[in-house]
């Protein structure tokens, strides 16, 4: 066999190695029910809204990388959510937010939030011209 060949076997048996990887590895929305039922070593991501009418809690000068508050999951579960970070800027102002990590207890611990906003991405002017 020439070393071609085997060279290209190779790039080929770790291309498909990387894609089972890959696959294993991507994960798809949960709610707050199948956190609880879910493998405590995987993290899920769940998104939802915030609860506004319930409180947010961040003391920095108390634990910096510590903020909770509560969220309402696609089916409308309420739960409280740990963050182990600190507060993200302009958090009240989202609209839709993600969370990523696992179920310990009565709260989900989560080690990163992805929010919404509307902000971000038009400076609430209609952008569409009118015919």
């Amino acid at each position: 066999m020439k070393k071609t060949h085997i060279i290209a076997i190779v790039i080929i048996a770790v291309a498909i190695a990387s894609m089972f990887t890959m696959l294993n590895n991507s994960s798809t929305y949960s709610d707050f029910e199948d956190a609880k039922d879910a493998n405590p070593e995987e993290s899920v991501h769940i998104a939802g809204t915030l609860v506004r009418e319930k409180a947010m809690e961040y003391r920095p000068e108390l634990d910096p990388n510590k903020f909770t508050f509560y969220m309402a999951d696609q089916k409308g579960n309420q739960q409280k959510v740990v963050l182990l970070k600190s507060k993200p800027q302009d958090f009240e102002r989202s609209q839709q937010v993600v969370i990523i990590g696992k179920m310990k207890g009565d709260h989900f611990e989560a080690k990163d939030v992805l929010m919404k906003c509307p902000s971000k991405y038009n400076d609430g002017k209609n952008t569409v011209a009118n015919p």
